[in-house]
């Protein structure tokens, strides 16, 4: 079961020059007159060059056709919490993107200087009513199983602070830059809000980490240094902070470009041999995807199997007296930081 759509307003913008368009994630098809928002050979069609932004309110989308390539950069300013809202608008923006098969990379990256993103928004979790909890741990979930299993080469371009659930973001892509700013800090530190990882948070972790490492990590809710976390492999590259953006794309064009020119070559060859089989009945990525698939379904499975359980669980333990107490005593503290 997908989770619960809300509808955002937004406004589509002609771009301007070269071929460049301002288009707004729409959640609804037939809210923009049935055509939806313009992805891949349909844009193309138009003509330009083919690089196209994709506007929502909390999620900025910029492609490039040409090289297949999408970058999604998240703007839920301040700290890039995932609210409800962002949940909703980013699952929608890589449902759309998932299923354009002109796009076979996506860059994860912020819009927010000095935060990739802060992880769970505690204000959804804190003061609200059950449904609205199960709500919102569906949520969470979607986006993470939509990400684990993408199709796309996924890379982090984390350009900021990634705690807990931005960790988790960063850690369901197939590759991670870090920017090598001592204040840009990256783990899973639930424990030391009062909060345990969730099961399937622990896996990922161990997948990428091993278990030792995860389980020293988790119990005491640590948060690397960019060389501590390339040291312990949570990511894998930390380089200059103005270099995260043009790393992750090199690393992306070498990942896109390993099966090409076979590919190519086969693709070419059967098209000779048989005018009845066109290059858009092959799949640039397919080894890959399996491979891919291969190495995570089990993961992934195990959540799918149990995914009603693990929101009742998050529902009990959030709803706890106890739990909402913590909650309130620590967002006050972040509103008096403010002040």
């Amino acid at each position: 079961m997908g989770i619960k759509r809300r509808s955002n307003p937004v406004v589509e913008q002609d771009g301007a020059g070269g071929g460049a368009e301002d288009l707004c994630c729409r959640e609804d098809p037939a809210a923009a007159g049935g055509c939806g928002v313009w992805l891949g050979a349909e844009a193309a069609a138009r003509g330009g060059n083919g690089a196209r932004r994709f506007v929502s309110q909390r999620v900025l989308v910029e492609s490039d056709v040409t090289a297949g390539i999408a970058t999604i950069k998240f703007k839920n300013p301040p700290v890039n919490s995932l609210s409800l809202e962002f949940l909703t608008e980013f699952i929608i923006c890589l449902e759309k993107l998932e299923n354009d098969k002109t796009y076979r990379g996506l860059i994860l990256t912020s819009d927010c200087p000095g935060i990739f993103s802060a992880g769970l928004d505690l204000r959804e979790m804190c003061g609200k009513n059950l449904a609205h909890y199960a709500e919102y741990w569906r949520a969470i979930q979607e986006t993470w199983l939509k990400l684990y299993l993408s199709n796309m080469v996924l890379v982090a371009a984390i350009n900021g602070a990634s705690p807990a659930g931005g960790c988790l973001m960063a850690l369901s892509s197939d590759y991670r830059v870090l920017a090598d700013n001592p204040r840009y800090r990256i783990g899973l530190n639930e424990t030391l809000l009062g909060i345990v990882a969730p099961f399937w948070f622990k896996d990922v972790l161990v997948n990428t980490i091993g278990h030792r490492a995860a389980e020293h990590a988790l119990q005491l809710g640590l948060l690397f240094q960019p060389t501590e976390a390339l040291q312990v492999g949570m990511v894998d590259q930390v380089v200059p902070e103005d270099q995260v953006q043009s790393t992750a794309l090199s690393v992306m064009t070498e990942w896109l470009a390993i099966p090409v020119l076979r590919f190519l070559s086969e693709c070419l060859r059967k098209i000779g041999n048989d005018p009845t089989v066109s290059a858009t009945s092959f799949s640039l990525d397919h080894a890959r995807q399996l491979t891919k698939s291969m190495m995570r379904k089990a993961t992934a499975d195990n959540l799918i199997k149990q995914r009603e359980a693990d929101i009742q669980n998050f529902v009990s333990f959030v709803s706890r007296d106890s739990i909402q107490k913590s909650l309130q005593v620590y967002l006050e503290k972040l509103k008096q930081k403010k002040h």
